[in-house]
């Protein structure tokens, strides 16, 4: 029986009457019509008149039409049946492959236990129809309104937009798929009013809600109050009741015990909006909106299944599926696809190994606690496809749940000033007098030089361990992680330019701390380890920007999904990736340089260390022409989750981007490339545009117009101290740092490229006296490299080397 029948009334019914043909005239008022006997003339329509047979046209199509269009409806509703309800309640496990086809898990246990309605607070049943649908006591099962806006704004390109009511989610969710598609959408419709005439409003929302996926594997509002409160449905408050209708727009993303910043951000914004439209509703009290906080969150408890590395990979690739819009975390919960990752399954033990031997076996979190705070992350691509082959979140999935692989809270210290190095070469970029720049150029190394050339307060970051270095090139500050130099050297090149290279060679505009002030080279951004491996990729892929992926194919009951292609962009030129390339070498081959450990690699070798504010992260990200791979240490308090130092981690004085990283990162390579025949970086095209340079000698004062040629002072009377990366002795100074290394005699040295500045034959012994900025500012322009002034403003420095 229809809807209309039920409650007395009647259809409106539509009838077409003949329309009656107009007369013709027969001529003018009382004339025949005619004359001589001709046939009378049929008079000229004028103005609406002519008009009359168009609207009969219409009239007759707009009602055939009409006629049409109910008559399909009807026919549409008669055939399509409401279907027994799907495996949503009976949701298949996933089957997660390694790239080889081998297994890596099983996913896909459903948590669920219905409840009626009666056994749902009011308040969470409120808060569910304030952020999902607010008429839904007063409309039918759709709301054509709102349907028509979001294909409007579909179609604009605003992206895929919401219009379907309860009735119309909860259809999806007991008897479709989450697909996109037309069929699916229309039969959505006609199922929804079917349903919407045989079921009553509770029924239709309590089926919703024991439905709906919260995220955590928890289907139904029951096994979500319990996941994320650890109570039942019917103890559930505003806020809670808020906070679970919140996940329902992204679960996973609005998980505040696992998101990132701007997920958590976000989160508490819906929320917001929830407990708001809660009120506009009458269903909250303006008082008791006041009062309400946000509620306190359980941690997630990992499925067993995703112990070890294996919960990491799952969760990355979940990331990549449901971001690059392949499938819903909704649709991928409900089990039976088969993913396939590009993870390489004996790169992946040899990385997980390389991590236990060179940082877990150093440590003893019984006999000091500095060692429980220590948690690493790492990733290695393939310059070449930008495939994921290995990948490293954190000591065991269902221990700590957080992927230190994808997170994106901690700064990339030093790492970022290959971004800058790409941005000056790129943009050709020139000093504060209009050289242009080259790792030749001579910059002042005095900590706490104040940048030059800006607006606003100046920006004086220090060095690490407050160290000067008087003049040196754009090379050795390179080798050495120069904080000063590099400061400068962003601001010579445009720190808007700075975050937009950034951008271009991999990291998402959204990165967090990714702002274009003084700090920018010197890391304060937070992009993931898996980020700046792809940075790094499209360095050592001559320029070209490939986004990392790690899936290579899905597929459910014999169905492949599309996956987004592997687009390759030309992000900088093949020579500004090469000369970039040509100055991380230093990094690594200077006896002096921070990254000076990933020598014993035994293969040429590119990279740079980067040691943060307070030591709180650590990282090194090298490459070989063959394979790219990210390291980073994190210092997080165990118990509260709090950024803290990983000085003392391991019975180390000092943490340093060249210590665990970069010998986690030379383990892992020795063992990825083994057997693989050895080759060599490209050589930039035209070699060093200023030729080689010796380095100069440390002034006792800064200069402010050094000599526009390259200096030819022999290096054993050049500055008498270059930063340490912490690692020449197992307790070390830092990334920037200095520290005593062991000499290397010139004969064992290798010698430097005829493309590069030539490098020091040792590292410096001794510490000179820091010199001191003039007490006034210069009349005039510098004339040198050397004196590249500029001042700004901005975040304070992330990046200590």
């Amino acid at each position: 029986m229809s809807r209309n029948a039920q409650s007395g009334r009647s259809a409106p019914s539509i009838s077409l009457r003949p329309v009656k043909r107009l007369k013709r005239s027969a001529g003018p008022a009382g004339g025949s019509g005619g004359s001589g006997g001709k046939k009378p003339r049929r008079p000229k329509r004028t103005g609406w008149r002519r008009l009359i047979p168009t609207w009969r046209m219409t009239l007759l199509g707009f009602g055939s039409a009409l006629l049409l269009g109910i008559g399909l409806f009807a026919l549409g509703i008669a055939l399509v049946k409401v279907p027994d309800a799907h495996a949503a309640a009976t949701a298949q496990s996933n089957t997660w492959l390694y790239s080889d086809g081998s297994v890596i898990t099983r996913t896909g246990q459903t948590n669920r236990q219905n409840v009626t309605l009666d056994k749902v607070s009011p308040a969470a049943q409120h808060a569910a129809l304030a952020a999902e649908d607010r008429n839904f006591y007063n409309e039918g099962a759709v709301n054509v309104q709102g349907l028509a806006r979001a294909a409007i704004n579909t179609a604009k390109g605003q992206g895929t937009q919401g219009g379907s009511t309860i009735t119309q989610q909860y259809v999806k969710n007991t008897y479709l798929n989450q697909k996109q598609s037309i069929t699916r959408k229309v039969k959505e419709l006609f199922i929804a009013i079917k349903v919407d005439a045989t079921e009553s409003k509770e029924e239709i929302l309590s089926g919703y809600l024991n439905t709906s996926y919260y995220g955590r594997g928890a289907y139904g509002i029951q096994a979500a109050a319990q996941a994320y409160f650890g109570v039942d449905a019917s103890a559930l408050d505003a806020a809670q009741g808020a906070y679970l209708a919140t996940l329902l727009n992204a679960p996973s993303a609005y998980d505040v015990a696992t998101a990132t910043a701007a997920g958590k951000q976000n989160a508490v914004n819906r929320w917001n909006y929830v407990l708001d439209g809660m009120v506009k509703e009458g269903w909250l009290s303006a008082e008791e909106r006041a009062k309400t906080t946000f509620p306190d969150v359980r941690n997630p408890q990992p499925n067993p299944g995703l112990s070890g590395q294996a919960g990491y990979l799952v969760d990355a690739a979940t990331q990549y599926l449901t971001s690059s819009g392949v499938i819903n975390e909704t649709e991928l919960a409900k089990g039976g696809y088969t993913v396939k990752l590009s993870i390489d399954p004996a790169r992946q033990q040899a990385l997980q190994d390389s991590v236990q031997a060179q940082l877990h076996d150093n440590l003893n979190p019984d006999k000091r606690k500095r060692d429980a705070v220590a948690q690493a992350g790492a990733a290695s691509v393939d310059p070449k496809t930008g495939a994921v082959v290995a990948l490293y979140g954190g000591t065991d999935y269902v221990k700590h749940y957080v992927d230190n692989a994808t997170r994106r809270d901690y700064q990339a210290g030093s790492t970022f000033k290959a971004i800058a190095l790409a941005a000056a070469f790129e943009n050709n970029a020139k000093t504060q007098d209009g050289r242009t720049i080259t790792p030749n150029t001579v910059y002042d190394g005095t900590s706490g030089r104040k940048v030059r050339g800006g607006k606003g307060t100046p920006y004086a970051p220090p060095n690490e361990g407050d160290k000067s270095y008087g003049q040196i090139t754009l090379q050795q500050a390179t080798d050495w992680s120069v904080n000063s130099a590099f400061a400068q050297l962003a601001q010579d090149t445009g720190l808007q330019k700075v975050k937009d290279t950034g951008v271009a060679l991999g990291l998402p505009g959204s990165t967090p701390g990714l702002d274009p002030v003084p700090s920018i080279p010197l890391g304060a951004a937070t992009p993931s380890v898996l980020d700046m491996a792809g940075v790094y990729a499209t360095l050592d892929n001559g320029g070209k920007q490939i986004t990392p992926w790690l899936v290579q194919s899905v597929d459910r009951e014999g169905e492949n999904l599309a996956l987004p292609a592997h687009k390759t962009t030309q992000a900088i030129s093949t020579d500004t990736a090469d000369q970039v390339t040509s100055m991380l070498q230093g990094v690594v081959s200077d006896p002096g340089g921070t990254g000076w450990r990933a020598k014993a690699l035994g293969r040429p070798a590119a990279g740079k260390t980067g040691t943060t504010d307070d030591q709180k992260s650590v990282w090194f990200v090298g490459y070989t022409p063959e394979l790219v791979t990210s390291v980073a240490l994190f210092g997080q308090d165990p118990g509260t989750g709090a950024q803290v130092s990983l000085s003392g981690v391991g019975g180390i004085d000092g943490a340093a981007g060249g210590q665990f990283p970069a010998q986690i990162w030379t383990s892992y390579m020795k063992a990825a490339l083994k057997g693989q025949p050895v080759s060599d970086f490209a050589t930039p095209a035209g070699g060093s545009s200023s030729g080689p340079a010796d380095l100069p000698t440390a002034p006792s004062t800064p200069s402010d117009a050094p000599s526009t040629s390259a200096p030819t002072v022999a290096p054993s009377t050049g500055p008498t101290t270059a930063p340490a990366d912490g690692s020449n002795t197992p307790s070390g100074g830092t990334d920037g740092g200095a520290t005593t290394a062991p000499t290397v005699p010139e004969t064992t040295r290798p010698s430097p490229q005829p493309t590069r500045p030539t490098r020091p034959t040792s590292r410096p012994t001794s510490t000179p006296q820091p010199t001191k900025e003039p007490t006034s500012q210069p009349t005039s322009q510098p004339t040198g490299g050397g004196s590249d002034t500029l001042a700004g403003t901005g975040a304070s420095a992330g990046n200590l080397g």
